[in-house]
C-alpha cells in the first residue's frame, strides 16, 4: 500500500484530531482539537466511532453563520 493512501481523509469519517490538523493547514490558524470536538457535539454531529462527517460539519457551521447574519 502506497504510504500517502493512509495519509488520506475520508470525508464522512474523519476523526477530530485530524479534522483540525486540516483546517489548521488549510487556514493557517490554529484550530484544536477540542474547538473541533464543540462544535461537533454542539451539532450532534459525532458518529458513535468519534468521527465527524466533514460535508455535516461544513453545513452545520454554514447554518450556524446564517443565523448570526
Amino acid at each position: 500500500m502506497d504510504e500517502n493512501q493512509d495519509k488520506r481523509l475520508s470525508i464522512v469519517a474523519v476523526s477530530p484530531s485530524d479534522l483540525a490538523r486540516a483546517l489548521s493547514a488549510a487556514s493557517g490558524r490554529t484550530i484544536t482539537e477540542d474547538q473541533v470536538r464543540t462544535i461537533a457535539e454542539d451539532g450532534q454531529l459525532l458518529a458513535a466511532d468519534d468521527t465527524i462527517n466533514l460535508l455535516k460539519y461544513t453545513a452545520y457551521l454554514a447554518q450556524q453563520e446564517g443565523q448570526n447574519e
